[in-house]
């Protein structure tokens, strides 16, 4: 008799638009604190979900042991948050004067300040001014 070998994977997505401009669209890693929580969630609720999400200005590559953006620039609370099928949803909205500079770097986050990281990743330069709006929306693919 064979076995059963079936894999769970995680698959993260991310697109960023700058005042309405669509100008980022890509892959990112789920990272190992992040597959741990899904995991701890599983069996009980002593984990906090997703609730916050982050960008920075760090450059080194997204790597799965990563907690934390290299350079946090600003964090804001999720505007959405939904599940349809095997695929979860996050909105945030940084608004004029929030996370300005130069961004290239992402993270999803349960929390405020600290938290677990659900997912990093690092992209080009999106200059981002005191007067610009970036929203950024990230899925992620349970398959």
């Amino acid at each position: 008799m064979s076995g059963i070998n079936d894999q769970l994977q995680l698959k993260g997505h991310l697109q960023i638009h700058l005042n309405d401009e669509l100008v980022q669209d890509i892959d990112n890693l789920v990272v190992t604190a992040g597959k741990n929580l899904v995991a701890s969630r599983l069996v009980g609720t002593s984990s906090d979900v997703m609730s916050h999400m982050a960008i920075g200005s760090g450059t080194t590559a997204a790597a799965a042991g990563n907690t934390a953006l290299g350079t946090e620039l600003g964090r804001v609370s999720l505007t959405s948050g939904a599940a349809s099928a095997a695929v979860v949803t996050y909105v945030a909205t940084f608004a004029a004067g929030t996370g300005t500079g130069a961004v290239t770097e992402a993270g999803l986050l349960n929390a405020s300040s600290g938290g677990t990281m659900l997912c990093r990743t690092v992209f080009s330069v999106v200059n981002k001014g005191a007067n610009d709006s970036m929203t950024v929306t990230w899925t992620v693919t349970v398959s």
